[in-house]
């Protein structure tokens, strides 16, 4: 018996260990206890909480005179533009949030929110996403770049011309894709140019200056150069969707109807851009300064390198060229129909450019047997975020016109009934480009455009007068690095600061109001035919 109480006593002392396990004792229960209250409460799930709340507190506590389903669609709002803010939630799911939201709040069914994300005008953003990875695959843009930066270099060098031609050619590259993918192309392109100077703390005032110049000249003819086209932003893309929605008689914004309008835009905001970059960034002087590290032989080098043009980079062109001249011929005017008469206008913008991006998919690349230009693993970069974002827009727009909310606005907004349209304007697209500094583009559109259907009703003007120029004023975000993800890539390149973009962002803030309140109630109204009647 003693012999097995000793063996039990040694197994037990065996078992036993000889210093305490992690987790024991009531100290380390309490710091346990303690980080995981902290990993609960922190500012990012406080915000997650704050979309449901807010939403649950309207829908019991506010009352407005109309439907049920108008205080329904204001509390989903809530929730949808706090988790937007805030990104407690990925930006791309809070943007499939009405798909759940709207059928559960009684403002939609199912079938009716799916269908604003996918339409003529989603079709047209994916079409043209996928023409411009194609651009992006070939390198493409880069040969572009050069060959117009050769152009312009000048001989001797001329800075202010050099500038020129680098703005010049990302404003054009972006009016063909997203403005975003623009200057993601666009830099590596410009830092490329600027990695020929001294590194930064050797640098001299001029060589300094000029780098900032030709990074925010990017920034900015990336923005500029989106807003000539319906494919250079969503933001154009949105107010499109929104105008269809709400006004389904109406004419629609046509791709070529909106260049029409949107080219001359770009064109008086971007010789001021040059402008104000020559006068802050290009003293006297600089082309001395420069020429030791920038000459036409550096830049024909590069081009060089690239070799000729390959047959898949001649057949992109052919394909892109092909796609912009359906794209302006598909409806010219009343009096001259474009090609889309033949097909009894079924076709639209978006038709075009999926049809032109399936080509991609089909013509071979010549480079291997059986390879085509395109295949599925070069889209994976597609950027369906900004897709979902827009389909999200068009079934917000489609909320509110459907809940009645937009009703109860109107009705709210009826003080506004005499206002003068010239103070009006320029107060929105001010109203719009203030709020697009803290949030996205595509968010400030969605959230400003349905109140400015409203106020235009009440006004009794044509709601293009207001609409046009709150999605516009969105897209001037030229103040803050985050208010648009271009200018994030320019700030990372670390050549930038904030006062670099305040200095130079205000002047051509105020320019892009200007131009706009010119334009607006004078080619807007040929183009757009505000001066008639709905």
């Amino acid at each position: 018996m003693n012999g097995d109480n000793t063996s039990a006593t040694v197994s037990d002392d065996l078992k036993t260990p000889l210093l305490p396990l992690h987790g024991d004792g009531p100290l380390h229960r309490s710091e346990s206890f303690n980080s995981t209250i902290r990993s609960i409460l922190t500012p990012r799930n406080f915000f997650i909480l704050l979309g449901p709340l807010l939403c649950a507190i309207i829908c019991l506590c506010v009352k407005l005179d109309g439907p049920a389903t108008s205080r329904n669609m204001l509390a989903v709002l809530a929730w949808v533009f706090t988790w937007w803010i805030t990104e407690a939630v990925p930006m791309p799911i809070t943007s499939m949030s009405p798909l759940f939201l709207f059928p559960l709040f009684g403002i939609a069914s199912a079938d009716d929110v799916a269908q604003s994300y996918m339409d003529d005008v989603i079709a047209l953003v994916l079409g043209s996403f996928i023409l411009a990875l194609a651009v992006e695959h070939y390198n493409i843009h880069r040969r572009l770049a050069l060959n117009i930066t050769l152009l312009f270099c000048g001989d001797p060098l001329n800075p202010p011309l050099l500038l020129l031609g680098i703005c010049s050619t990302t404003a054009f590259v972006s009016m063909w894709m997203h403005n975003v993918a623009a200057a993601m192309l666009m830099m590596p392109v410009a830092t490329g140019i600027l990695q020929r100077f001294p590194s930064r703390p050797t640098q001299s005032t001029v060589e300094n200056k000029f780098c900032r110049a030709v990074v925010l000249g990017v920034i900015y003819s990336a923005a500029i150069g989106g807003m000539s086209t319906l494919t250079g932003t969503g933001v154009n893309l949105i107010l499109v969707g929104m105008w269809k929605s709400y006004f389904p008689e109406a004419s629609p914004i046509s791709f070529n109807t909106w260049f029409f309008f949107g080219f001359p835009l770009a064109l008086m905001i971007f010789f001021p851009l040059w402008g104000i970059l020559c006068l802050l960034y290009c003293p006297r002087g600089s082309s001395q300064a420069l020429s030791p590290y920038l000459d036409k032989s550096h830049l024909r080098r590069e081009l060089q390198l690239l070799g000729p043009m390959t047959f898949a980079e001649k057949m992109i062109l052919i394909v892109f060229s092909m796609l912009i001249v359906l794209w302006m011929t598909r409806s010219i005017t009343d009096d001259i129909p474009g090609w889309g008469v033949l097909f009894k206008d079924r076709a639209g913008d978006g038709t075009v450019s999926v049809m032109m991006a399936t080509l991609l998919f089909i013509i071979p690349n010549k480079k291997q047997r059986g390879e085509k230009l395109m295949d599925w693993n070069k889209c994976k970069k597609l950027p369906w975020n900004i897709i979902l974002l827009l389909g999200a827009g068009f079934a917000i727009a489609d909320g509110v016109h459907s809940s009645g909310l937009a009703d109860v606005l109107s009705e709210a907004l009826d003080f506004l009934e005499h206002a003068p349209y010239l103070a009006i304007a320029p107060s929105v697209c001010l109203i719009s480009g203030t709020i697009t500094e803290f949030m996205s583009n595509n968010a400030t559109t969605t959230l400003v455009v349905p109140l400015l259907i409203q106020i235009a009703k009440i006004m009794h003007v044509h709601p293009l007068l207001l609409m046009v120029p709150g999605a516009i004023g969105a897209q001037f975000s030229f103040l803050l690095p985050t208010g648009t993800p271009s200018n994030i890539v320019g700030f990372a390149t670390g050549h930038i600061d904030i006062k670099d973009m305040l200095k130079t962002g205000l002047p051509l803030k105020i320019a892009g109001v200007a131009a706009l309140s010119f334009l607006m109630p004078t080619l807007g109204a040929f183009v757009f035919g505000t001066n008639k009647q709905l």
